[in-house]
């Protein structure tokens, strides 16, 4: 009985030890009398004890790795400090384990290489204004030379990029000077757009005024054309009564007294009416006779 209760205890110590239970998104790489074995997905496992052993334990979620600055060298000569942050996924567990002897410090090393590789070829302004096109050709390079150590490169970005001070101050003089710029073509634009429509204001009103003073003179000449004709109308409506009325001799007479009185008003008439005159036909003839007395004197006189 003591001899079976020993029994259970060793197979006690040694089996539950050797139950595996592996977690979602890990893997166990095993090995068997020091050669890989095999890979252990999530699950339960049972490993046999003295003989197999398990070599890594492994994450097969993506990771991020912030590398710290690093120096390098444009191809004007200018030298800055770039981080960048690398976006992995471990892919095949036996190549990770065995592929290259510390991963991430040969992925540190191999980022910090292929970066300084690709910034010797650009100038300054090429690099600050390049950041997609260096974070997807190192990405491309990277996930290449990480193939044989199982891993996968997803995205790789350039975290920050520093330039030396004295850089700095005049790019940022420079910026203000864009900004000024900017500010006063701007400025000169609103300022001559303003000009346009104050211009085209006043051509307008100008117009407008024009077009106001034609109407009003319009409007006053037919008004007066208007009131003439009808100052007409109403003189030969009184001629045409007149005439249907068949008006005696004195009548005639009367008007034609009112005529000379007007006539005689004149500075340049001179007019001699004979008292006898008892019609408009006899002060007519004496107005001939006293024309043509005049006309003999004054060639006398020459």
């Amino acid at each position: 009985m003591e001899f079976l209760i020993a029994i259970l205890v060793i197979i006690i110590i040694l089996v539950i030890p050797n139950i595996k239970v592996v977690p979602q998104a890990r893997s166990y790489v095993i090995e068997r009398l020091g050669s890989y074995y095999t890979t252990w997905k999530n699950g339960l496992h049972v490993k046999i004890p003295f003989i197999d052993r398990i070599s890594n334990n492994v994450s097969l979620k993506e990771i991020v790795k912030d590398f710290a600055p690093q120096p390098v060298i444009t191809k004007d000569n200018v030298t800055m400090q770039i981080d960048t942050v690398v976006y992995f996924q471990i892919t095949d567990p036996k190549l990770y384990t065995y592929g290259v002897e510390r991963p991430m410090q040969a992925i540190e090393n191999l980022t910090a290489t292929t970066l300084r590789n690709l910034i010797g070829d650009l100038e300054l302004d090429q690099t600050l204004t390049s950041r997609d096109t260096i974070n997807q050709q190192m990405r491309m390079i990277l996930d290449e030379a990480t193939d044989p150590w199982g891993i996968k490169v997803n995205r790789v970005e350039l975290k920050n990029i520093l330039p030396p001070k004295d850089i700095q101050e005049a790019m940022e003089k420079q910026m203000r000077a864009e900004r000024q710029k900017r500010e006063a073509i701007l400025k000169a634009d609103g300022e001559k757009q303003a000009a346009i429509l104050s211009a085209e204001g006043e051509k307008e009103a100008a117009i407008l005024r024009a077009e106001a003073k034609r109407v009003s003179m319009v409007t006053e000449a037919e008004g007066q054309a208007e009131a003439l004709l009808k100052v007409y109308q109403a003189q030969a409506e009184g001629i045409k009564a007149i005439n249907d009325a068949n008006p005696s001799a004195a009548y005639l007479t009367l008007k034609g007294y009112e005529a000379l009185e007007k006539v005689a008003n004149t500075d340049s008439a001179k007019i001699i009416i004979p008292s006898e005159i008892s019609n408009v036909s006899g002060l007519i003839t004496s107005m001939k006779e006293v024309v043509n007395v005049d006309l003999p004197q004054k060639k006398s006189t020459k």
